[in-house]
């Protein structure tokens, strides 16, 4: 786990200042609505209003993008198949260390992958406060993996269960709802696959009585997994946390204890490379052998190169052909044709 700055250096560049922007908008024929009716569930002051940045292309870095900070409200964006429809959707968590979303590299662009391939594509905004996180008096001041901020993982409940209650509506098969996420969102892929018996909230109407199981589960590139991030995570902020795993566990291949692997935890996707410098490569392999261990159908795919934060933007080494090897995996699972 590195510091955000970083990491968006090594996503986008830091050949140039960043260009902020009024809050991010989709694309023509695409409208945000939001996941809450009134009040959002432990809703957390922000330091100003939602807003964009733009980071350009650095030296020898890829194509810039935006990310977003300080969404309050979060929303979800409904992106239909322009191919023939599979009946399969994704619900797609952009990455973003907690503080902020790379809502185009992870976010739009994966939707421009998916729906060609006749799968409804549903962008969850969800909450994040951007780098100058939540103020010291704030009841979770700290920005981060639940249980120490159940924000994003609220939201991100809300949302599957929103997805299943419109699936008739939105052509959906409600048995084919995915979650798919990237570092930040990787880890609330892994939240989501193991916290699905209960909401963290209390109810608000009839698409919280709908199940918010993911049916499977894609997570790229994921941090916060391992004894030894939540450890790191524990240490950040004004508010300490004890991470309550044996004394005697292997602190890189142990999973978090705040991930409760179960046999009920759905079939699930690993990708990762050795060399990504800001989410540990432990952070896959620990969860994969608990997932193992569980029982759990899983399939993970390890690069030697590769670094952190690409997408599916093209780069010289071989984990840029990921995306293939998901949309087979998708099939072996039934949840596409093969």
């Amino acid at each position: 786990m590195k510091p955000l700055l970083f990491a968006l250096c090594v996503l986008f560049g830091c050949g140039g200042l960043s260009a902020q922007t009024p809050g991010w908008q989709p694309s023509a024929g695409h409208t945000q609505v939001p996941i809450w009716p009134g009040a959002v569930p432990d809703q957390q002051p922000v330091a100003g209003p939602e807003e964009s940045h733009w980071w350009p292309t650095g030296p020898s870095g890829p194509p810039g993008g935006f990310t977003v900070y300080h969404v309050s409200r979060p929303t979800i964006t409904v992106y239909s198949p322009t191919g023939k429809n599979t009946g399969a959707a994704v619900v797609v968590f952009p990455g973003g260390g907690y503080e902020d979303l790379a809502i185009d590299l992870e976010g739009t662009e994966v939707c421009d992958w998916l729906t060609p391939k006749g799968i409804t594509c549903v962008l969850l905004k969800y909450r994040v406060p951007g780098e100058g996180l939540y103020p010291k008096s704030a009841p979770y001041p700290k920005s981060g993996p639940y249980p120490e901020s159940p924000m994003a993982l609220e939201d991100a409940q809300r949302t599957v269960g929103l997805v299943r209650f419109h699936a008739a509506e939105w052509h959906i098969d409600p048995h084919k709802i995915g979650v798919l996420g990237f570092s930040a969102g990787g880890h609330l892929v892994a939240a989501m696959s193991t916290y699905f018996a209960k909401r963290l909230y209390p109810p608000v109407d009839a698409a919280d009585k709908e199940s918010c199981r993911p049916d499977f589960a894609v997570a790229i590139y994921p941090g916060h997994l391992s004894i030894a991030a939540a450890e790191w995570d524990a240490k950040q902020g004004t508010k300490k946390f004890v991470v309550r795993a044996p004394a005697t566990a292997d602190k890189d291949l142990g999973v978090n204890p705040d991930i409760p692997v179960t046999r009920q935890t759905p079939p699930t996707f690993l990708l990762q490379a050795e060399d990504d410098h800001v989410d540990s490569v432990y952070d896959s392999l620990a969860y994969y052998i608990a997932l193992k261990k569980a029982g759990v159908p899983v399939e993970m795919h390890l690069y030697a190169q590769g670094g952190h934060a690409f997408g599916l933007r093209r780069t010289k080494f071989p984990i840029t052909g990921w995306p293939q090897l998901v949309e087979t995996w998708l099939g072996t699972i039934g949840m596409i044709p093969e």
